[in-house]
């Protein structure tokens, strides 16, 4: 393209958002994801979230490049699909790391390549960024958004400025959930409302009880803190903290911030 003050552009743009989707087990991430504008989802084997809800999916992909495959199908051939969404990018590292392993020299392991040393996560991100190129390939040309959804774990943050505490995380290598981040528009997660009970046991001993408060109710957080993830750029940074589970809901607040 060649630039010139002619390209110069003024004015809001909100572009399909590419957003990461986090939560508990079981907590209606597919569901919620389903909801998002005329949604194709590519499963990974391993998950079948998607198995009871009416929306187009793609065949379970089995290796990393049947993905890839994916996207090349929406890129390439016409059609309505608005919303591609990937259920999930937990289960696709494994195919991640498999397809690090064959493209240097079938390395036994992700461990074992490039002899070791952390070498197999460095090429295991350059990997991922081939999807991440996809998705931005299919925004440009399709003006579709992209969900990944993830699982998450507890992982231990080793605060430098205060006590160190637990908190949920990507269930990804850090490398490739921190290119992720970068990434993304929106950086969402869904749980349910929990407050921690103490209960005296006597003799000195305490037993903490997790006890939901929400009486079955899900919901999104749109913002870090520091029990998980969370964040957007721009509208995607404005909207509040804490939405019902519901894409409707969470659309409605998007306008609303990008007045």
């Amino acid at each position: 393209m060649a630039i010139s003050l002619g390209n110069i552009s003024r004015g809001k743009a909100l572009r399909s958002p590419r957003i990461i989707l986090l939560g508990v087990e079981k907590i209606g991430k597919s569901t919620f994801a389903a909801g998002a504008d005329n949604a194709i989802f590519i499963p990974v084997k391993g998950e079948e979230g998607v198995d009871d809800l009416d929306v187009a999916r793609f065949p379970v992909c089995q290796t990393w490049q049947d993905v890839i495959d994916c996207l090349g199908e929406l890129y390439t051939q016409e059609h309505d699909f608005q919303t591609v969404v990937l259920d999930s990018a937990s289960a696709l590292e494994p195919l991640a790391w498999a397809e690090t392993c064959r493209r240097n020299g079938n390395a036994e392991s992700i461990e074992k390549v490039g002899g070791g040393y952390g070498k197999g996560y460095i090429e295991a991100a350059l990997i991922w960024s081939e999807l991440l190129e996809g998705l931005d390939a299919l925004r440009q040309k399709r003006n579709m958004a992209s969900i990944l959804i993830g699982h998450v774990k507890v992982k231990r943050f080793d605060d430098p400025a205060g006590e160190s505490y637990d908190r949920y995380w990507f269930d990804l290598h850090e490398r490739a959930a921190n290119a992720m981040f970068r990434w993304a528009d929106s950086i969402l997660f869904a749980n349910t409302k929990v407050v921690v009970k103490k209960e005296d046991l006597g003799f000195q001993k305490e037993k903490h009880r997790g006890i939901d408060t929400s009486g079955g109710a899900r919901f999104l957080f749109t913002q870090k803190r520091p029990a998980h993830p969370g964040g957007g750029r721009g509208a995607y940074g404005r909207i509040p903290y804490e939405l019902p589970l519901d894409w409707a809901t969470f659309t409605e607040a998007v306008t609303e911030a990008s007045k």
